[in-house]
């Protein structure tokens, strides 16, 4: 899997570039503020590799907080990473944090390719795992991705991520979170 790219861009269209890296191009779908470099200017970009019967794709983001929180996008069913690609185009991850933490369905409708179903898709689906006001949800995002990996439905991880102590280490939550499980 391709996770991380530096090289230069020999090519750009509207939505992506062409990046050499060791005499091999690369074809990466980038937001505007990548797109803003100019041909024969060196980049480095975290990137996420999708695999499906219809081929491969790349996607770059500038920075790995970024690439994460495209990531946890993705996750929302129904969007993909073309669509959270528009997202985060459309405004930086702090302000989608913000959008999501205030339930601003208005935010995700204005990006092209999201209707108001989606919207509210990624709000429920991403409100556990960003605070009130969009602040970071930190260790509990990390503990509701550790439970889905485990195999714990969403619904439950929700449940649970609200009952535990965010005080106590992430650790303590982590088994905490595994014995109010345990006894369902």
């Amino acid at each position: 899997m391709i996770s991380y790219l530096k090289g230069t861009i020999l090519e750009k269209g509207l939505t992506y570039i062409i990046l050499e890296n060791q005499g091999i191009g690369y074809k990466v779908f980038v937001t505007p503020e990548v797109l803003e470099n100019r041909i024969g200017d060196s980049v480095a970009l975290y990137t996420y590799h999708k695999v499906s019967d219809d081929g491969q794709s790349l996607f770059g983001l500038k920075d790995f907080t970024t690439l994460q929180f495209f990531e946890l996008l993705i996750t929302v069913s129904g969007v993909g990473p073309k669509a959270a690609l528009a997202i985060l185009s459309a405004a930086p991850v702090d302000a989608v944090r913000q959008a999501i933490g205030n339930q601003d369905t208005a935010a995700f409708t204005r990006i092209a390719g999201i209707g108001t179903k989606t919207a509210e898709k990624i709000i429920v689906e991403l409100k556990s795992k960003v605070g009130p006001g969009g602040s970071s949800a930190g260790a509990g995002s990390e503990i509701f991705d550790a439970l889905l990996a485990l195999g714990y439905n969403q619904k439950e991880v929700r449940e649970v991520i609200n009952k535990i102590d965010s005080a106590k280490p992430q650790g303590e939550q982590l088994k905490q979170a595994l014995q109010i499980l345990g006894k369902k």
